[in-house]
This record gives structure tokens, sequence and C-alpha cells, in this order.
């Protein structure tokens, strides 16, 4: 059964931004919904059980914004 994670994510300011959060956390395995909202600065993550957080919050690293 899918898990649902909500991340904050800090320093986004344009749609360019969402796209690089949902393109790095579509990415990741397990991971088969993402829906990053710019205006309340966070993404929802539908995932595997088995995908941890720290996992996701690695990906939006690598787009270049912070999460927790």
């Amino acid at each position: 059964m899918a898990e649902t994670t909500v991340l904050n994510v800090e320093g986004m300011h344009c749609q360019h931004c969402v796209k690089a959060v949902t393109d790095e956390l579509t990415a990741v395995p397990g991971v088969s919904d993402v829906q990053v909202n710019l205006e309340a600065g966070n993404a929802v993550v539908v995932h595997e059980p088995d995908v941890a957080r720290s996992t996701l919050i690695a990906a939006v690293d690598e787009a270049g914004f912070d999460a927790n």
C-alpha cells in the first residue's frame, strides 16, 4: 500500500523550481506521484513504504533546494 509524505521545500520561486523538484522526486524508484505546490512551499509525494524520507529529502537537495 502506498504512503504519502509531505515535504516542506524552501527556496522555490518559480515554475522552473517546481519542475526541477518534481523531476528529481519523480526519478526516485518507488515514487508513483508528486505534486509540488509553489505557493504552499511543499511537495506531496506518494511512494512505496520502503522509500525513506531521507531519500526524498536527498532528491530535493539534488534539485538545489532544502527540504524537511
